[in-house]
């Protein structure tokens, strides 16, 4: 309710004899102080400018105000922080926090060119525009003076995972998925998928463990599978370039069992564990095992399931036989079969329930980077700016990762998701002070989790852990 005297006063309900009323007039008062934390992640790999050493900058010098690394930065920690929308820079850029994290020494925008940007320490919401609407490196585009090396920032994701290690594992398993990026526009390679139900992208992505080595952006008019080969095989490689003795197995559903993906693998020195789908002569082979947990389930009432492993061979499709590991479960909605194709020896049981369906804890990754970095945020009108977003995301959620990963070790949240982390220790509101010497950030007393602030900031400060 509005009041004559102070029409922009906000009134609340009273508590007992008391007025409650607000008003947005504190000043330099920021609610991302958490963010603090994510400025010391980036430091320690030197993520922003590594990520805008991939961009060319044309522009001229002299008549630019916000540098390549400035705006790549703005977007990625804008984007970690939950500010998903260019919109929301416009106001964002008035946000000391988000000036001190981009680097920007004049945090009040006092000494801006123009008399209207004075104020505002940051690019807005058309600038950065421009910078999404950049090309690839390799197009000529007379009007475009930004391009960005998408090789050079796949390249980069596999660089920032091989680094985390101290030393080279002795295996490493690498998920494949595919998923749908919904779009409600007319963006260039939208297609209506059939099992998905609506027009969508089909993004591939692929991870080892909880770190993002390849995010793909895809139409949806073509196999789950198709181009796995041509996006894992450059992967790889750079990873045997510096673990040359690593075992690598790649993992993935049933829509991933193809033939060329299997037959790479095999002249590649690569193992694989593939999901198979099942058939009536995939079902005929394991029948014996399928009769002993139905018997059993009969007995006991419980889930019921034996394993056993043959070798087979499709009819047409494959140019080979391949061992294959099948499940005859019973469970109380009556049989389920279950099948799996692998290059890898070892017994069966382990086989299925340790390595195969461990891929399950992939989707959860896929979910941070669709529903917390807000990767399907691809509502840009070509392909090539919805990937530009698509990295942008997938280096926010590396940056969130690191946190994690070196920051939380040890702690309660260890094994938070990404919308968690962010909700609990980047949400902080602080009033701000800036002096000639000093950069103040006074957080809430209240704040809940300053023990866990100072823990988080002790283990940044003290780097990963030997692994």
């Amino acid at each position: 309710m509005q009041t004559d005297c102070n029409p922009a006063q906000l009134e609340f309900q009273a508590l007992g004899r008391r007025f409650v009323d607000a008003n947005f007039d504190a000043g330099l008062v920021t609610s991302d102080a958490g963010g603090l934390l994510l400025r010391e992640a980036a430091s320690a790999t030197r993520m922003m400018e590594r990520v805008a050493s991939c961009f060319r900058d044309a522009r001229d010098p002299a008549r630019c105000e916000h540098g390549i690394l400035t705006l790549v930065a703005q977007r990625i920690y804008g984007l970690a922080l939950g500010y998903e929308d260019l919109n929301d820079h416009d106001q964002l850029r008035r946000d000391p926090l988000l000036a001190i994290l981009v680097g920007k020494a004049d945090l009040m925008g006092q000494d801006r060119i123009r008399e209207r940007d004075r104020g505002c320490a940051l690019a807005g919401k058309s600038t950065l525009n421009r910078l999404e609407q950049a090309p690839l490196l390799y197009k000529d585009e007379r009007y475009h003076r930004i391009a960005y090396d998408a090789g050079r920032l796949d390249r980069l994701l596999v660089d920032l995972f091989t680094e985390s290690y101290d030393h080279p594992p002795r295996q490493i398993i690498l998920d494949l998925d595919a998923t749908d990026d919904p779009v409600h526009g007319n963006q260039e390679g939208r297609f209506f998928h059939g099992y998905y139900g609506h027009y969508c992208y089909l993004p591939l992505y692929v991870f080892c463990g909880e770190h993002l080595l390849r995010a793909r952006l895809r139409p949806s008019n073509i196999d789950a599978s198709a181009g796995t080969v041509t996006e894992v095989a450059p992967v790889i490689a750079q990873i045997r370039d510096r673990w040359p003795r690593v075992q690598i197995v790649l993992r993935a559903d049933s829509g991933f069992a193809r033939e060329e993906t299997m037959s790479w693998c095999e002249e590649n020195d690569v193992d694989y564990v593939f999901g198979l789908a099942k058939n009536p002569r995939l079902i005929r082979r394991i029948r014996r095992e399928l009769r002993r947990a139905r018997r059993r389930f009969g007995r006991t009432g419980r889930a019921a399931r034996f394993f056993r492993d043959f070798h087979y061979r499709t009819r047409d499709s494959w140019s080979r036989s391949r061992r294959v590991v099948g499940k005859a479960e019973y469970l109380e909605k009556g049989s389920n079969p279950r099948f799996v194709v692998t290059s890898l020896t070892g017994e069966t049981r382990a086989l299925y329930e340790d390595i195969y369906c461990a891929r399950g804890e992939m989707e959860n990754r896929i979910k941070e980077q669709q529903l917390d970095m807000f990767a399907d945020r691809t509502s840009a009108a070509s392909m090539r700016s919805n990937q530009l977003r698509l990295y942008f995301s997938s280096f926010a959620y590396v940056l969130l990762e690191y946190l994690r990963r070196v920051g939380l070790r040890g702690t309660e949240l260890a094994r938070a998701q990404c919308g968690t982390i962010r909700l609990k220790l980047l949400k902080i509101g602080a009033l701000v002070t800036v002096s000639v010497r000093r950069i103040r950030f006074r957080m809430a007393s209240g704040y809940p989790y300053a023990d866990l602030f100072w823990q988080v900031l002790a283990n940044l400060r003290h780097g990963p852990s030997p692994g």
